[in-house]
C-alpha cells in the first residue's frame, strides 16, 4: 500500500524537540558533553510500544557515556492507559504522556519519535493489535523514521514470542523485525525515496529483561555494564535513569536512584551478533566520512585546549571546524554535526538569544507581537545580521554589532497562519490509528512547523544561522520566569458546558455554550440541524467583541419523539468571515509545559429510556475519573466524601457510596476507612467498588468476605455478555437490563477482574475474549447485613463519559438498592 507524501520539504530533517525555553543550556558540563559527542558518528534506535516501555538507564548510557545519537521510537502515545494524576483519558492522556516522554528525553539525552498508532487499550495478542492498528501504515511510519534517523543499531524492548505480556509489546517487536529489512528495500514504501534514502542497520537486538517472575536474560548473552558514573554530569546512569523515568507521573513511575554496576543483556535477532562492543563492525569516528581525518584532528586540539575559564577561546577553532564540516559529502552527518557545532559556537561565545511573544495567544491570521533579545557575553567579535520568521518568511535586516554584555532588544511581528492544533489531532481518527494529513510530519513528537525565528549572526567573520522556537514568556510571582508554548487559536472558540446530555423524556434542556474571542470579532453562532431534535434559536449573532471577551449563549434542545436516539450537537462559529467548529481546552501540570488543543465544538445528545431511584450519592475519589460529572448530568446529588465524613458522620443519608477507579491503590486512608464503609453496608447501605489493580492494594480486605483481584481482562468491547441471573434486582430495578445494553461500548469490557469462591458472593455476568476461558468476575454482589456490597471491574469510567446508553442504565441499577432487597 502506498502512502501519499506532500511536495514540501520545509520540515525535512526536523526531529529533535526541546522544551519551551528557547535557549539551550550553555554551562561548562553541557559544552564538554557536546564536545565529546562531536567526535562520535554512531546512532542507536530503541523501539517499544508505549511511554514507559523504554529502558531509560540504557538510553542515558548510550547518549551520555557513548555519545551516540540515541532515539526512542514509541509506537503509541499511551492514549489507552489510566491516569493517576487527573481525569484525562484517550487522546488527552496521550498528549500528557507525549510531554512526559519529552521531559524524560531532556533528562537522559535521547530523542523521541512516534508512529500514528493509537493505544486502544490492552490487547491480548499481536493479531488483534496489528489488525486494529493497520499494520501497513504503522510499519511505513517506522520505515520512515528509520530512513531519516539512520540507526546503526536497532534495539527492541520486547520479543516476538509474547513474554512482554501485551499485544502491543509483541507487535512492536514483530514490526521492528520487518522494518529492519523493509527500510533497506527500495521496493518497500518507494514513495519515501523522493525525500530519504534506503537504510540498513547493522543489527537488531532484543534487550532481554527480568521482570517479576519472567527472566529472559542468560549468562551467554551479550551484555553491557551501564551502571557507570559520569563525572562531568556528577551522576551515575542509574541516577539519570531514575530522574528520567520519574517524569512518567500519570503512571505513578517515580523511581529510586540506582548506583553501582548494572548489566543490560542482549540477544541478536537480525544482523551480525556483537562480540566485544554494541557497535562491532560500525565506524563511529570521523573515519566514517570522507575528509573526516582533518576534522578529528581539529576536534582533538579543540578538546585538549579547552579552557573552562575562557570557553570563548575555542570559538575561532570551532568556526574553522564548521567550515570543514560543511564541506563533507555525507549529507546526513554534515547536517547533524553542523547544527551541533553551531550551538557549540553560540555556547562558547556566551551568545544568548530568544524569541517570545507579548501575549499567550493570538488568533489565526493576526500578527503576533514578538520581542527578540540577544546578548554577547564574551569578547568574541559578533554581530546580528538579520532575523526572519518561519511562518510568513518576513525578513528584517539589522547588521548591528553585539558589544560585550550589552543586551539588545528587537521588536518584530509574525503573521499567524495556522492554529496550533497537535498535528495528529487535526482530523477525526478511528480506534487504531491517528489520521495524519501530512506524512512529512510522521515521527515528530510535536508540531514540527511551530512558529520559530531564524537568527543570522556573523561570528568572527563566519555567517551562522540558528533557529529558536517562538514561545510565550512571563513572570510568575511564586515560580519566577516561566516559558510556555504559544497558542494560535481560532478567532472565536466555543466550549459546550457538558460533553454528554442525557434525555429520558421529551422535556427540553438548556445547553450553555461559552464563547471566547481571541481577536476583535463579529459574526454568529449556529447549530448544525439534527434529525429527531428541535433546537432553538437556530442562530445567535454577535458584534463588537474585543480580544479577551467571554460570553455565554443558550440553546434549548428537546427530542421530537420518545424514541432512543444518539446525535452529535455541533456548534459552528462564524467570525470575521471565517468559520470554525472548535472549542479550546487547556491541560496544565507543573511537570510538563502547558498543553492547548482545540477539540471539536460538539456534545452528544442521548435520548434513552432511563429510570432513576434514589438521589444522594457519596463518592470517594480514586486515581481520577469523570463518573461524578456523568451522574450529576442525570440528576444525582453527588458529594465527595472526606475522611472525616466517612469516619465520623452518619453515612445512612446516602442512597449509595461509590469508590472511584483504583481507589484502593492510591488512597492510603482507605485501610482505615474500610471498616466504616462495611459497617455502612451492614446497616443497610449500598456500596459500589469500582476496579482496582491487583498490585499495591492498601488493604486486602476489600470486601466483607474473601475477594482477590487478579489481572484478568476482557478487552473486546463487543465480546458477548451472558447475564447469569436475569431475575436479580441488579438487572431489573429501576431499569430492565438486556443484551442490548451491552452494545456500543468502547475500548474494552472489564479489567482486573476479581476471583472468589466464597458462597456469599453472587457472580452475575459471564464474558470472554475469543478463544479465552469464560470469566465471571466483572460484576459481583453480596448481601451483607441488611445492605448490598457490589464489586465491579466493568469499565464504567470509560463508558459513562462517552454517553453509552446501556451503561447509564446498568450503573444506575447498581446505585439503586430496592427497599425490600433483603
Amino acid at each position: 500500500m502506498k502512502r501519499r507524501l506532500p511536495i514540501s520539504l520545509i520540515l525535512f530533517f526536523i526531529f529533535k524537540t526541546v522544551f519551551s525555553q528557547t535557549a539551550p543550556s550553555a554551562d561548562i558540563a553541557t559544552i564538554k558533553q557536546n564536545l565529546k559527542k562531536m567526535n562520535v558518528l554512531g546512532s542507536v534506535l530503541y523501539i517499544a510500544a508505549h511511554p514507559d516501555d523504554e529502558n531509560t538507564r540504557l538510553l542515558a548510557y548510550l547518549a551520555q557515556e557513548k555519545h551516540y545519537r540515541t532515539g526512542y521510537l514509541s509506537l503509541t502515545r499511551g492514549d489507552g492507559g489510566q491516569n493517576l494524576i487527573g481525569t484525562e483519558q484517550s487522546e488527552l492522556l496521550g498528549l500528557i504522556r507525549t510531554q512526559e516522554l519529552l521531559a524524560a528525553r531532556r533528562t537522559d539525552g535521547a530523542e523521541q519519535f512516534f508512529t500514528r498508532a493509537n493505544d486502544f487499550g490492552f490487547s491480548k495478542g499481536p493479531d488483534e493489535t496489528l489488525k486494529i492498528w493497520d499494520k501497513d501504515k504503522v510499519l511505513g511510519d517506522m520505515v520512515w523514521v528509520i530512513r531519516k534517523f539512520r540507526p546503526d543499531v536497532m534495539i527492541c524492548r520486547f520479543p516476538t514470542t509474547g513474554e512482554g505480556g501485551h499485544g502491543h509489546h509483541t507487535s512492536s517487536a514483530i514490526l521492528a523485525q520487518e522494518a529492519f529489512s523493509a527500510a533497506a528495500d527500495p521496493k518497500r514504501y518507494p514513495e519515501q525515496l523522493k525525500y530519504v534514502q534506503t537504510w540498513q542497520a547493522k543489527r537488531l537486538l532484543w534487550n532481554t529483561f527480568s521482570f517479576g517472575r519472567i527472566n529472559t536474560t542468560s549468562p551467554d548473552q551479550f551484555k553491557i555494564n551501564v551502571g557507570g558514573y559520569n563525572p562531568i554530569l556528577g551522576k551515575s546512569y542509574g541516577e539519570i535513569a531514575a530522574d528520567s523515568r520519574s517524569n512518567h507521573k500519570t503512571q505513578g513511575f517515580g523511581s529510586a536512584k540506582q548506583r553501582g554496576d548494572a548489566f543490560e543483556y542482549f540477544k541478536t535477532i537480525l544482523g551480525d551478533a556483537p562480540k566485544i562492543d554494541l557497535m562491532d563492525g560500525v565506524k563511529t569516528t570521523w573515519d566514517r566520512v570522507k575528509g573526516g581525518d582533518e576534522i578529528a584532528a581539529q576536534l582533538k586540539i579543540i578538546t585538549n585546549n579547552f579552557d573552562d575559564d575562557a570557553p570563548e577561546n575555542s570559538v575561532k577553532p570551532l568556526i574553522t571546524l564548521l567550515g570543514n564540516i560543511e564541506k563533507i559529502p555525507d549529507t546526513y552527518w554534515r547536517e547533524q554535526k553542523s547544527i551541533a557545532v553551531k550551538e557549540l559556537i553560540a555556547a562558547c561565545s556566551g551568545l544568548w538569544f530568544e524569541a517570545y511573544t507579548a501575549e499567550p495567544a493570538y488568533a489565526v491570521g493576526d500578527s503576533a507581537d514578538v520581542q527578540l533579545q540577544i546578548i554577547n557575553r564574551s569578547s568574541v567579535n559578533a554581530a546580528i545580521k538579520s532575523i526572519s520568521s518561519s511562518a510568513d518568511k518576513r525578513f528584517k535586516t539589522l547588521n548591528e554589532d553585539l558589544p560585550n554584555n550589552q543586551l539588545k532588544t528587537v521588536n518584530f511581528k509574525i503573521k499567524t497562519e495556522k492554529i496550533s492544533q497537535p498535528y495528529w489531532l487535526e482530523s477525526p481518527h478511528g480506534i487504531g490509528s491517528y489520521t495524519i494529513n501530512d506524512d512529512m510530519k510522521v515521527g515528530n513528537p510535536e508540531n514540527p512547523d511551530a512558529l520559530s525565528v531564524l537568527f543570522e549572526f556573523v561570528v568572527d567573520g563566519k555567517v551562522i544561522n540558528i533557529s529558536r522556537k517562538l514561545v510565550y514568556k512571563y513572570v510568575d510571582p511564586a515560580r519566577g520566569e516561566i516559558y510556555q508554548p504559544l497558542e494560535i487559536t481560532p478567532p472565536v472558540t466555543a466550549n459546550i458546558a457538558d460533553k454528554v446530555y442525557i434525555f429520558n423524556s421529551t422535556q427540553p434542556q438548556n445547553i450553555k455554550v461559552k464563547l471566547r474571542s481571541f481577536t476583535d470579532a463579529a459574526g454568529d453562532i449556529s447549530i448544525k440541524p439534527l434529525n429527531g431534535w428541535k433546537i432553538t434559536p437556530e442562530k445567535i449573532n454577535f458584534t463588537g467583541k474585543k480580544k479577551g471577551d467571554e460570553w455565554t449563549v443558550n440553546f434549548t434542545v428537546e427530542p421530537t419523539n420518545s424514541k432512543s436516539n444518539t446525535s452529535v450537537f455541533e456548534v459552528v462559529t462564524k467570525a470575521n468571515g471565517q468559520s470554525f467548529s472548535k472549542g479550546i481546552q487547556h491541560i496544565n501540570y507543573e511537570h510538563i509545559p502547558n498543553i492547548t488543543l482545540f477539540p471539536p465544538a460538539q456534545a452528544k445528545l442521548v435520548n434513552i429510556d432511563l429510570k432513576i431511584a434514589g438521589k444522594k450519592i457519596g463518592y470517594i475519589q480514586g486515581a481520577g475519573d469523570l463518573i461524578p460529572e456523568a451522574l450529576k448530568q442525570v440528576g444525582y446529588d453527588v458529594h465527595d466524601l472526606t475522611e472525616n465524613e466517612i469516619l465520623n458522620s452518619d453515612l445512612s443519608e446516602y442512597d449509595a457510596i461509590v469508590t472511584g477507579v483504583r481507589a484502593y491503590n492510591v488512597n492510603e486512608r482507605l485501610v482505615y476507612e474500610q471498616p466504616k464503609l462495611l459497617q455502612y453496608v451492614k446497616n443497610g447501605g449500598n456500596l459500589v467498588i469500582q476496579y482496582n489493580k491487583n498490585t499495591d492494594l492498601v488493604t486486602n480486605n476489600i470486601g466483607p468476605y474473601p475477594l482477590r483481584v487478579v489481572n484478568e481482562r476482557v478487552t473486546d468491547e463487543n465480546a458477548e455478555v451472558t447475564i447469569l441471573d436475569k431475575q436479580n434486582p441488579i438487572f431489573n430495578y429501576p431499569n430492565h437490563i438486556s443484551q442490548d445494553d451491552f452494545k456500543g461500548w468502547i475500548q474494552e469490557r472489564s479489567i482486573y477482574m476479581p476471583q472468589t469462591t466464597d458462597p456469599h458472593y453472587l457472580l452475575l455476568l459471564q464474558m470472554n475474549d475469543a478463544g479465552q476461558t469464560p470469566q465471571k468476575g466483572s460484576l459481583i454482589i453480596s448481601h451483607y447485613g441488611t445492605g448490598r456490597y457490589i464489586y465491579t471491574s466493568l469499565v464504567f469510567f470509560r463508558e459513562l463519559p462517552e454517553g453509552v446508553p446501556g451503561v447509564y442504565r446498568l450503573f444506575i441499577n447498581l446505585l439503586s438498592k430496592p427497599k425490600n432487597s433483603n
